[in-house]
């Protein structure tokens, strides 16, 4: 056998041995950090899923917006409320601003990326509706400028970062921040996140608690 075939062959087994070790670490951080975030913000995402409720009830919509894994995520919240995962549960409408690769491409092409959510914020949304920035870090201008849009047309606005926050705490009126470094320990608090607000949501609105 070839002996630097053979070598690389036992490094890989060698370092093998230790994944399931690396496996639990990974899912016992994951763990830690969610219970530490929403043991922080339990009553805020309590008034914020029925704030949102009293807004959907009365024909508002949410938009949402977020760039890569963020992108996923926003994206992720938005379909739960046009196609609940529910038999019985209500459809809201929700618009993800980030799928239209057309206008996104043109808004960047002809003036600038960050203004892909801003040029499609101040069109589509409307004083009573809900905006969703979702961002690691908090400091895509893309995100602050539509959020300090969505402020200026009386909408409420909702962002969900990591880290220190960024600039988010001073442009949304909920702000809800993973306290880790981690890109992915924050996507992971993000991803519950999704469920447990998409679902006090529809809690709030009458639905049956049956996750």
């Amino acid at each position: 056998m070839n002996q630097g075939l053979a070598g690389a062959r036992s490094s890989i087994d060698k370092s093998a041995e230790n994944f399931r070790d690396k496996i639990l670490r990974k899912c016992g951080e994951s763990v830690e950090m969610k219970e530490k975030f929403f043991a922080k913000y339990a009553a805020e995402i309590e008034t914020l899923s029925r704030e949102m409720a009293e807004r959907f009830s009365r024909g508002h919509k949410l938009l949402t917006m977020g760039n890569g894994g963020s992108l996923c995520d926003a994206l992720h919240f938005a379909v739960e409320f046009t196609h609940p995962i529910i038999e019985k549960r209500a459809a809201f409408s929700a618009i993800p601003l980030m799928t239209d690769v057309a206008t996104m491409t043109a808004v960047s092409n002809d003036t600038d990326y960050a203004r892909v959510f801003v040029d499609q914020l101040r069109l589509l949304g409307q004083p009573g509706d809900i905006a969703l920035a979702v961002s690691t870090s908090g400091k895509s201008p893309n995100l602050i400028y539509a959020l300090e849009e969505a402020r200026k047309k009386q909408m409420l606005t909702v962002a969900w970062a990591g880290k220190d926050g960024g600039r988010f705490p001073e442009v949304a009126d909920y702000c809800f921040i993973v306290p880790s470094y981690s890109i992915h320990r924050i996507q992971e608090v993000h991803a519950t996140l999704v469920h447990v607000l998409w679902d006090l949501t529809h809690i709030a609105l009458g639905a049956e608690d049956v996750i």
